[in-house]
């Protein structure tokens, strides 16, 4: 199948959306983008109306009676994605339908369970999302791009595939086929773990004095980030993958208990060499995380441009690097607590730097190595 970057629409007929919070709202703006017909429907009048009011679709509740959808996308919470596709399958008997709830095998196992006609559904995962939540936090391109996942049941048939995937590449997503409990094994660690991890440490947090936290720097706000999630919307994800995510966190365990009896005792024997086998291993797993694109992961160079807090700024820095002709591989970017001045860490690759460097400061700009 073609890729959704070449400008072609892979979907034909009408689309259903069921639930319209932030995935479900930017599915329905990705779609009309593509001038397909995208209808609506949510529990809450009001939210699927902010889906309407912003161009998701049109409502449910307002179509003609013969309006038959050749695609349901249920994009409700897990814990009634299972209820929601069996009744999509039965109330809609020519559509395909797919879920895009974050946890597959226990959808699957309870639409088993249901009776349902499973040749016709295929469990999707878009790898995406925001800290935000809501229709009015939905973006029509926040699958660009992003690992889509398609975990169909042995039962459904090559069109109903063709389907989903169709969807997938027209939100530019990259699509990619697990089975549901792969998927599960796999997101336990690359995603439920880290959002555990990040509430925990940003848990610390609640009782720390203002003079602590003004100390904060881009290694905390990076690592509690997704801390800001929803907790509702958490604790039906935990639940439905904690078989998978437990033996992980048994694993954790192991090695904060491994560091605490090193540091009760940092200057004994040995406790140097632990301390640094740790950290070690942390570089090899984050070495291992996929670099640019998807493809492997790559070494870059960075070094810091101090930059005035004045609006226009950081695009001035930007447009530069881009006449000096260097690809930017990755930007952060940290206020200076107290200074109105920001600092933009760049990173390029090692062969470009040396250029870039020179270039910029001879433009003026400050640059920190």
């Amino acid at each position: 199948m073609a890729d959704a970057a070449d400008g072609g629409t892979h979907l034909s007929g009408s689309v259903l959306i069921i639930g319209t919070g932030l995935l479900g709202t930017s599915i329905g703006l990705g779609l009309r983008a593509r001038d397909l017909d995208v209808v609506l429907s949510d529990l809450s009048p009001s939210t699927e109306a902010v889906a309407r009011d912003i161009g998701a679709g049109r409502l449910l509740r307002s179509v003609e009676a013969a309006f038959a959808p050749s695609l349901v996308v249920v994009a409700a919470p897990p814990d009634v994605t299972a209820s929601l596709a069996a009744a999509a399958l039965k109330d809609w008997p020519d559509a395909v339908v797919v879920d895009i709830a974050s946890v597959k095998s226990a959808v699957l196992t309870d639409l088993r369970s249901s009776g349902a006609d499973l040749s016709r559904y295929v469990g999707t995962h878009p790898m995406a999302g925001r800290e935000k939540s809501g229709p009015v936090a939905a973006r029509a391109e926040l699958f660009n791009g992003m690992p889509w996942v398609i975990c169909a049941p042995e039962e459904a048939t090559p069109n109903a595939v063709r389907r989903a995937e169709a969807m997938a590449y027209d939100l530019g997503a990259v699509v990619s086929r697990m089975s549901a409990e792969d998927h599960d094994a796999s997101v336990a660690l690359t995603s439920h773990l880290p959002q555990v991890m990040a509430s925990l440490v940003a848990s610390r947090l609640q009782e720390t004095p203002s003079q602590s936290l003004a100390l904060s720097g881009n290694g905390l706000r990076d690592v509690t980030r997704i801390a800001a999630s929803d907790p509702n919307l958490w604790v039906q994800i935990l639940s439905g993958n904690a078989g998978r995510l437990v033996p992980i966190l048994h694993g954790v365990r192991e090695d904060l208990n491994r560091l605490i009896r090193t540091l009760e005792d940092p200057v004994a024997d040995g406790a140097r060499l632990d301390m640094a086998q740790l950290i070690a291993e942390g570089n090899v797993g984050q070495a291992r995380i996929p670099g640019k694109h998807g493809g492997p992961a790559q070494s870059f160079v960075s070094f810091t441009v101090l930059v005035d807090d004045t609006p226009g700024q950081i695009a001035r820095l930007l447009t530069e690097i881009g006449e000096i002709g260097v690809n930017l591989e990755d930007l952060r970017l940290e206020h200076s607590s107290g200074r109105q001045v920001g600092r933009a860490e760049i990173s390029v690759l090692p062969g470009r730097v040396n250029d870039l460097v020179s270039e910029l400061s001879a433009r003026g700009w400050k640059v920190v190595q």
